[in-house]
């Protein structure tokens, strides 16, 4: 049965650069997710190196924490059904090759280090992420549109 969560999105650098966060904006808000928290951070290594934790042990993390520091990241959270699962979909796959067209990545990305965008990959992962990019929360509202999207 679907449930009702949030999910954690970030556009990238690559994609805030390519004026593609509106867009991907625009896809979620299309597919029927409720936006509850957004902001535009210029992300700190230290900040990332937590974000990133259970990726430090591989050889691309020290080019990953500079990356993602080398620019500003537009971070957001997005509630509805099943939104971590819908939202991977939506991305697509991590590498943008194998991204089917019509993906976030399948549409605007080619490769691994600019593939526009994170996104949680688990609901546990996506509460640590939330709570850390969002520490002040989120905001609770009912969207006017929730009964044309949801079955109520």
């Amino acid at each position: 049965m679907s449930t009702k969560e949030r999910t954690f999105i970030a556009v990238k650098p690559d994609g805030v650069m390519r004026g593609l966060v509106g867009t991907i904006i625009a896809r979620f808000e299309q597919r029927g997710f409720k936006l509850v928290a957004l902001k535009l951070v210029h992300a700190e290594p230290a900040f990332l190196e937590q974000h990133y934790a259970d990726l430090k042990g591989k050889p691309f993390f020290p080019g990953l924490i500079k990356y993602m520091s080398s620019g500003p990241v537009a971070a957001m959270v997005w509630e509805g059904l099943d939104a971590v699962k819908t939202g991977r979909a939506m991305l697509g796959a991590t590498n943008p090759l194998a991204s089917a067209p019509g993906t976030i990545r399948g549409d605007f990305a080619l490769v691994v280090g600019r593939n526009i965008c994170h996104g949680s990959d688990s609901v546990e992962s996506a509460e640590k992420e939330i709570k850390l990019w969002f520490p002040e929360g989120v905001v609770q509202y009912t969207h006017a549109l929730n009964e044309w999207v949801n079955e109520v």
